[in-house]
């Protein structure tokens, strides 16, 4: 890992953390103030005989007269860059291309994915965005579908070394592949801010934007890795912009794509493989859901069950007749997870559960929390943290049940149960609050919403009451799809 030694801008300043090194790297340097330090120039390994280095063709365009001396091998790294809004992402990302010969990647992979899996390039963007654009536009397996797809045609690429990935894409990449080089970009939100204010921002709307992105990032790396976007173990190195110049960063990351370390050698092209059949054995997976995690080694597969399931042993027949379908496939291996839930005794038979679920309350650790509770029952919700987001959230792509925080700054909640009814009378909405009263409860009513709770409560309630509704809104859609006699 090499990183700030820095306070890190999105914790604390008592924050003590020290940053981890990824598995199977030796220890690094610290990247803290300019110059750099003294990197080893040497002729990548592994190269065979006739195939010189180049030296980048940017001489003495960035950074000191040294930069230009870097090594351009055969078995350089493929780089990852995974970048914060207002951090200078696509300009140092250009500018690495240009130093090292490099190919920037991230319009092929959407043009080649889409050719080869006959899927509009817009659904694969919309894949990707999540929960920035279109929140309920895509149901989570035909999201998950897409991703493996994206995952598969992007692992492919990564056997050609000489190419960039600038976006969160690259964090599909396993973390096992050593000539992927991940990097991050990021700075404290006051840079950030006057960057955006550079742009022509007003400072309001640049803390929008700001929040937005960073909670899409928030929620793209939880999904695929369970960690905060700017976890250090995501990454071989982070470079705080505030504190970095592009042309500082770029050299940064040009010297250390040349490294031994992240060199292209027979293991990491095996491990690439390894990653590439597990990415396969997903896709044929995708439609038993979420909670399935897939590794191999040398085409022997090994799926994790991290979900709460029924019929664990019959899940696992069928797993392994699936996985076993997958060319390359030599044994299968099954076995509950670390994050495996036992189930408890479904009383309610309709299993039916809402697809579009705004979750909206201003306790950001709370409505997280409930988020994650709610996947292990199968659904998928978005999250608005005030009510002039959720307004704007509901304008844009409607959910089916919304579950409504009334003590909220700016509009409060019965503003926006009041606005919610008016203009979208078919979102059924579940008032959930910790500071309610009997005149609120009864004016909530008044207004339409479904139910009335009470924090804390428990989740499997909560889940039954939402199934409850999103059975209202179906019956009423199935009404009205009708014939009229």
């Amino acid at each position: 890992m090499i990183t700030s030694t820095g306070t890190w801008p999105w914790r604390s300043p008592r924050s003590t953390a020290k940053p981890t090194s990824i598995p199977g790297r030796p220890p690094a340097p610290c990247w803290n103030a300019w110059p750099a330090p003294s990197l080893p120039k040497r002729p990548p390994p592994g190269r065979k005989p006739g195939t010189p280095g180049r030296e980048s063709p940017r001489a003495g365009g960035c950074g000191p007269d040294t930069y230009k001396h870097v090594i351009i091998g055969a078995d350089m790294a493929v780089i990852a860059l995974h970048y914060g809004l207002f951090c200078h992402g696509p300009e140092v990302a250009g500018a690495v291309c240009d130093t090292l010969n490099y190919e920037r990647v991230e319009e092929r992979l959407l043009r080649e994915a889409a050719d080869r899996w006959d899927v509009p390039r817009e659904k694969f963007l919309r894949a990707l965005e999540g929960g920035s654009s279109s929140l309920f536009g895509m149901p989570p397996r035909e999201r998950d579908r897409l991703l493996a797809c994206l995952k598969i045609s992007l692992l492919e690429m990564a056997r050609s070394n000489d190419l960039l990935y600038c976006g969160s894409a690259g964090l599909l990449l396993d973390r096992t592949i050593a000539h992927v080089l991940r990097v991050c970009l990021i700075a404290n939100a006051d840079y950030r801010l006057e960057q955006a204010g550079r742009e022509g921002l007003s400072a309001k709307e640049a803390r929008k934007r700001l929040r937005k992105d960073d909670e899409a990032c928030a929620e793209w790396t939880r999904r695929l890795h369970g960690d905060s976007p700017w976890d250090e173990s995501l990454y071989d190195i982070v470079i705080p912009m505030h504190s970095t110049t592009v042309d500082q960063a770029v050299q940064i990351i040009a010297e250390n794509a040349a490294k031994e370390a992240v060199g292209c050698t027979p293991a990491s092209l095996q491990a690439l493989e390894d990653a590439l059949l597990a990415a396969h054995v997903s896709l044929a997976l995708v439609e038993k859901g979420e909670g399935l995690d897939v590794t191999c080694s040398g085409g022997r597969v090994r799926i994790e069950i991290n979900r709460s399931v029924l019929r664990v042993e019959a899940l696992q027949q069928e797993l392994k007749a699936l996985a076993q379908s997958v060319p390359g496939v030599h044994s299968v291996e099954t076995r509950v997870g670390n994050r495996f839930t036992q189930p408890g005794i479904i009383r309610d038979v309709d299993l039916a559960v809402p697809t579009k679920v705004l979750l909206v309350d201003d306790e950001r650790e709370f409505v997280q929390t409930l988020s994650e509770r709610l996947q292990t029952r199968r659904m998928e919700p978005a999250i608005a943290y005030d009510g002039e987001e959720a307004l704007m959230r509901v304008a844009s792509d409607e959910p089916e049940v919304m579950v409504l925080d009334l003590k909220m700054p700016g509009i409060d909640g019965i503003e926006v149960l009041r606005r919610v009814k008016k203009e979208h009378p078919d979102v059924e909405v579940i008032i959930l609050t910790g500071h309610g009263s009997q005149r609120e409860e009864a004016l909530a009513r008044e207004l339409g919403a479904f139910a009335y709770l009470q924090k804390p409560v428990n989740v499997d309630s909560l889940a039954r009451i939402m199934r409850e509704a999103y059975r209202k809104v179906s019956e009423k859609k199935a009404a009205q799809a009708r014939p009229k006699s």
